[in-house]
């Protein structure tokens, strides 16, 4: 007896001098950088930073819950069905980490630098800082009436060269008040078509929208489009993939603001990140579903949910062009929202996963980036399936007591959306070797 009591001593003490070694600088910082500080920091749309010690320290006890739970990091996509390469949940042994850590009265330890690739920086959640930030020159005051607003702002730019985009990332002095954003390059290479008289943006929600007309001399072409939805991060290129910045142009960023609640100055723009290595392989964006392609084939059709009512509706597109390899997917609902899944077909009967969100939540989405290039076969078949709640037991439910919702064209958030968009390229032999970062 006194034998297994002195064993059991012994492993209560090893586990106290464990938990006595887990500190700050040298255990925890390395996870809440990577998993936690890109969304928790100053403008972003969580509700505090955490990218210092003292920011952490007096929330350990908080922190611990949520991880222990999963509630935190959020990360709605199912593993078991493709594991993407920016999966920012915890594994047990990271959660088990932060809770001795916390129990353990959150220890400081000793400061070190932390690696360049798991240092969230202020304003960016890449891992160094922009080469080029493109933004709106005056604040936009979103009155706080509680209406959604549409507003297309116009960036003019004018570079001494073109560029080699290696990442882009939507900015916002504060996401909060932003449902989405979209954002399109166009080329100006005619200087006679000036890029600086029109209006610096439109209101398509409380002006005519006819003045938008004036933006039309420059969408001729379009270099790349883009955008932010929340709980996504940046997009990145790897080796010779990515696209060219165009030397001389305009940004036409369209921002969904959500309702609020007091008058509340807004800034909108772009951080871009460049490499000097050229880009040899271009990447093309396409979007599936409501306000893309498919729109109309969405079964069943009319695209609406009737209150008190649970419905699924689903899309098939087939490719008729060449082969392509595919590198992230954005699937896309709004608050009723409650399963999506999407999935190719081969013409050799085989199934390619794309994802598949079991509980969506409107709160957390996120641009899904596979471990490596997907490579999509010719004459293959897409899928996309949306499962929807309009009942009284959703608690995400915009509406108390449920109303009929449909899918509109301005794609307000009371609104719904069965959307999927995809960055591809066309496909290489050995494509599916090529591994994509994080």
């Amino acid at each position: 007896m006194r034998k297994l009591l002195n064993s059991l001593l012994l492993l209560l003490l090893l586990k106290n001098v464990n938990a006595q070694k887990i500190t700050y600088y040298e255990d925890v910082q390395p996870i809440i950088q990577a998993n936690c500080a890109p969304c928790h920091q100053p403008g972003k749309a969580a509700p505090f930073s955490l990218l210092t010690y003292d920011d952490v320290a007096k929330r350990a006890t908080f922190i611990k819950k949520v991880v222990q739970s999963r509630y935190m990091p959020p990360w709605k996509a199912d593993n078991s069905y493709v594991h993407f390469v920016n999966d920012r949940s915890l594994t047990q042994q990271q959660i088990d980490l932060i809770s001795e850590w916390a129990d353990n009265k959150a220890p400081e330890g000793k400061k070190k630098a932390v690696p360049a690739k798991s240092q969230a920086l202020e304003g960016t959640g890449y891992n160094r800082k922009p080469d080029l930030v493109l933004k709106t020159q005056e604040p936009f005051t979103v009155k706080g009436d509680g209406l959604e607003r549409f507003i297309v702002f116009k960036i003019p730019f004018e570079l001494k060269d073109t560029a080699n985009v290696e990442a882009i990332e939507f900015y916002s002095n504060n996401e909060k008040l932003v449902h989405h954003a979209n954002y399109e390059f166009h080329e100006v290479a005619d200087t006679s078509i000036d890029i600086y008289k029109t209006a610096d943006f439109i209101n398509l929600t409380d002006d005519d929208r006819k003045k938008y007309d004036q933006y039309l001399p420059y969408r001729k072409t379009i270099t790349y489009y883009g955008g932010w939805i929340p709980g996504s991060s940046y997009e990145s290129f790897p080796g010779d993939i990515g696209w060219v910045m165009p030397k001389r142009g305009v940004i036409l960023l369209t921002v969904h603001y959500a309702p609020a609640v007091k008058d509340t100055p807004s800034i909108c723009g772009i951080n871009l990140f460049f490499k000097n290595t050229p880009v040899k392989r271009p990447v093309k964006v396409i979007s599936f579903g409501s306000g893309g392609i498919g729109q109309q084939e969405i079964k069943p059709s009319p695209f609406y949910i009737p209150a008190g009512q649970t419905k699924t509706f689903s899309l098939e597109v087939t490719n008729p062009g060449e082969d392509f390899s595919l590198m992230d997917v954005w699937p896309h609902m709004h608050y009723i929202g409650k399963e999506f899944t999407a999935y190719l077909t081969t013409p050799q009967n085989d199934t390619i996963n794309l994802v598949h969100i079991p509980d969506w939540d409107f709160r957390w989405q996120e641009i899904y980036r596979f471990q490596h290039l997907v490579h999509v076969p010719k004459g293959s078949t897409l899928h996309i399936t949306g499962r929807y709640d309009n009942t009284a037991d959703n608690p995400f439910n915009p509406f108390s007591p449920p109303r009929t919702i449909w899918s509109f064209g301005d794609m307000r958030s009371t609104d719904e959306m069965l959307t999927l968009m995809m960055v591809f390229l066309p496909y290489q032999n050995g494509d599916e070797n090529i591994k994509l970062q994080k």
